[in-house]
């Protein structure tokens, strides 16, 4: 690991030690209060949601095991242990991805969305209640704003990013792929 000589590190002023900590700090409530809203109404950890989510808005609601590690920012290895617990559940199952031998699909499940559909509410709630509730419309329009400017400064670009190799199948864009969706603001927290 490289560090840059001692005097030339641009230590934070005490105002940005301030906000510093004070965005850790919040951050890490946030988390473990979704975490626990979570555990408690599903039986599940924050991160797992995030995976049935996001297999709820793929097409067919199945996704390339590499794109949704991917997607989730988590380590195959990671999800290869999330996906296991969700399938003991019967939440989400394997398949073979049939365009290449290597690969396999994340599939939701219906009883895996029931579970998504039935939790969200109460996990839109928790986080309209620790969040939302708390900030004036003007302060969350800020609030997205930064968060924006923070996510697009370490998204990786597309020519440097890890692209999965290729889709098990095509995206039907503009058609109906017959996958329920959840109501405008649904299942997506």
């Amino acid at each position: 690991m490289t560090t840059a000589p001692a005097d030339d590190t641009r230590w934070l002023t005490d105002e940005e030690q301030r906000i510093w900590r004070a965005y850790m700090h919040a951050v890490t409530l946030l988390e473990d209060h979704l975490d626990r809203q979570l555990q408690r109404d599903a039986g599940m950890p924050h991160v797992y949601y995030g995976l049935l989510v996001q297999l709820a808005e793929a097409p067919q609601r199945r996704l390339r095991m590499t794109e949704l590690a991917m997607r989730a920012k988590i380590t195959r290895s990671r999800l290869s242990h999330a996906v296991a617990r969700l399938e003991q559940n019967g939440w989400v199952r394997r398949e073979d991805c049939p365009s290449d031998k290597r690969g396999q699909l994340a599939v939701l499940t219906d009883q895996g969305y029931a579970v998504l559909s039935d939790t969200a509410p109460g996990h839109v709630a928790a986080v309209r209640q620790a969040l939302f509730d708390r900030l004036t419309p003007e302060q969350q329009q800020s609030l997205g704003e930064i968060m924006s400017i923070i996510a697009e400064g370490l998204q990786p670009s597309e020519a440097g990013a890890a692209q999965p190799r290729r889709r098990c199948a095509p995206r039907r864009r503009g058609a109906d792929t017959g996958v329920p969706r959840p109501p405008a603001g649904g299942c997506r927290v």
